[in-house]
């Protein structure tokens, strides 16, 4: 039964909003009046529907978030899992839902199922929110007939991925931090600081020591050219993105990015991990290897390795076994090769690939908490530098002068 949002008035004049199910809008219309409703507007819930802040489609922000889509499908796991169909499971998630767009979200959700629709194709109509790799879980499980099973493994996941992206982005967030500290601290002395005490050092006719000289050129040129080189690093930046655009560009920036000394080998592992993860979860959910292949090369953000999967994949569908596939790509930790050699050898494919995304992620979160323990100290030990060589800068004319003065 399809939903409709509805907007009316109450016999005290007062404005009220909700959702209602009807077989269509006449009946929606006839319910309301029926609960003493006079109705103004009357529209079917669909993804297309208007964001309540007025965002145009291509600017809208999603319904989910990542931890809120975790924590989503935990919830529609545990409750399929007790044995609660699909249909009044997602009735119980949609009254208990906070947001008046995650409520719309289910109700659509939940009339398309009741239409005759799979979930895994009530998803489909969801895109945005829901990607390839989760409907690809979801349509396995409801094929297998495990669909509570299949959530949670979905959701394990879900919860996993978003623990590892915390993880890393929190390591790297300190650094940037301070580095942005320290870049405005220096650009506040040299520019409001340092032409303070200028005068006093132009006004002597007495050479002045070399670092001196060199800080107020410096605190010159940024002062008159600031602007300019600041234009010029956002204009490089707005090409250098408009330039990613082009899939070529992208993937050989991609790859020389995974050739930087820290970044690029943490890119590496985070990439691998994800590759390897979602591998797992969709073999053990029954995904054809080769559908399952594709849809984990799509969750890949770096695009030479989006292309070695894909690639990977040409191959294991011309007869190769997916193990000898991954060993040929170099961008690809050789633990995920061999461990995919083993779950081969072995029959428990989905486990050993499971293992190997475990082991690389771990050492992905240590490998970025241990560059952040060496980059916290080292960032702040040249801020200081900094500091000390622009009041230097500042004190070795004022101690010539007194010595001048003696």
């Amino acid at each position: 039964m399809p939903a409709y949002r509805f907007e009316a008035i109450d016999e005290a004049g007062k404005s009220q909003t909700g959702l209602l199910e009807a077989d269509n809008a006449k009946a929606a219309r006839a319910q309301l009046r029926a609960r003493q409703l006079v109705p103004l507007a009357v529209n079917p819930v669909g993804v297309a529907a208007n964001d309540p802040t007025g965002a145009p489609p291509r600017w809208r922000r999603r319904v989910f978030s990542a931890t809120t889509l975790a924590v989503w499908t935990r919830q529609l796991a545990g409750l399929v899992a007790s044995g609660l169909p699909l249909e009044r499971a997602l009735t119980a998630l949609g009254d208990e839902a906070d947001e008046p767009r995650q409520r719309e979200l289910v109700a659509h959700l939940k009339s398309e199922v009741n239409a005759g629709s799979t979930f895994a194709r009530s998803l489909a109509t969801a895109p945005k929110e829901f990607d390839e790799v989760y409907r690809a879980v979801v349509a396995a499980g409801e094929q297998s007939g495990a669909l509570g099973a299949v959530l949670e493994k979905l959701a394990e996941d879900l919860e996993q991925r978003q623990a590892l992206r915390a993880k890393v982005t929190g390591a790297m967030l300190y650094p940037a931090i301070v580095s942005l500290v320290a870049v405005v601290i220096v650009i506040v002395l040299m520019t409001y600081v340092v032409p303070q005490i200028a005068n006093v050092f132009t006004s002597s006719k007495r050479a002045l020591p070399t670092l001196t000289v060199i800080m107020l050129w410096l605190s010159a040129f940024v002062r008159n050219w600031g602007w300019a080189v600041a234009l010029l690093l956002a204009g490089a930046g707005a090409m250098f993105v408009t330039a990613r655009r082009n899939e070529a560009f992208r993937r050989s920036s991609d790859a020389a990015f995974l050739r930087l000394p820290l970044f690029g080998r943490l890119s590496r592992g985070y990439n691998a991990a994800r590759f390897g993860g979602t591998l797992a979860m969709l073999a053990g959910a029954g995904v054809p290897i080769l559908k399952a292949l594709q849809a984990a090369a799509e969750t890949v953000n770096n695009r030479a390795m989006r292309a070695d999967a894909l690639d990977a994949l040409v191959q294991v569908r011309e007869g190769a076994s997916l193990a000898s596939a991954l060993a040929a790509k170099p961008r690809y930790p050789g633990l995920l090769a061999m461990f995919a050699r083993l779950g081969e050898q072995t029959g428990q494919l989905p486990v050993m690939l499971g293992r190997a995304s475990s082991q690389l992620a771990a050492e992905v979160q240590r490998r970025a908490m241990s560059a952040a323990t060496i980059i916290e100290p080292l960032l702040i030990v040249v801020m200081g530098l900094v500091v000390v060589l622009i009041m230097l800068g500042v004190m070795l004319p004022i101690i010539q002068m007194n010595q001048w003065v003696r």
